[in-house]
């Protein structure tokens, strides 16, 4: 039976960018979903249109989405992470180029500007999910922690959310593919 894979690669290869590149689109999928909840949840803590706290919001109310930011946040720094680790095996080991394939030497630059800010927002979450989990912290605590997360880098994890919706953009249309020669 004649080998199936790109010229250059191990039958393993191909299978390990594949899985690789599987992991990918399934973490980022819930990383992104799970990001846009976690915005709609915190949103029910602040007055509309404003970033100043609704007084009027029982103290148990506050508490209990504190409590779901904290586990949504969790859900979102194990998908960021499987996302970033797949995303890297899948570029060792993808048969596609960046010489070849502009497309995704431009996603791959979007995707890596942004994890100095993403490993910032994670810290200030890990804080957030050590503060629920682990400490007996008064809603002041996870006030602080969520005035911090939002106003985070003055706006970069804001800039870095719609340069990730970009890629989902880029990787459909694929701009910048060099065309095989002689077609």
């Amino acid at each position: 039976m004649a080998d199936r894979s790109p010229i250059g690669t191990a039958p393993s290869r191909d299978v390990g960018w594949r899985a690789a590149l599987f992991v990918f689109l399934l973490a980022g999928i819930f990383w992104l979903g799970t990001s846009a909840g976690r915005g709609i949840i915190g949103n029910h803590l602040l007055r509309p249109g404003t970033l100043q706290f609704d007084e009027y919001l029982a103290p148990e109310a506050q508490r209990e989405i504190f409590r779901l930011l904290s586990l949504t946040s969790l859900v979102v720094m194990v998908c960021y992470v499987a996302t970033l680790v797949s995303s890297i095996i899948f570029l060792w080991l993808s048969p596609l180029r960046l010489k070849e394939h502009g497309w995704l030497m431009l996603s791959a630059i979007l995707f890596y500007l942004f994890v100095p800010v993403e490993t910032y927002t994670l810290f200030l979450d890990g804080r957030m999910i050590y503060e629920e989990f682990f400490a007996t912290s008064d809603n002041s605590v996870f006030r602080e922690l969520f005035m911090q997360r939002l106003t985070a880098l003055a706006g970069a994890p804001m800039i870095a959310t719609f340069c990730y919706i970009t890629i989902i953009g880029i990787v459909a249309f694929q701009p910048l593919r060099r065309r095989a020669e002689g077609s």
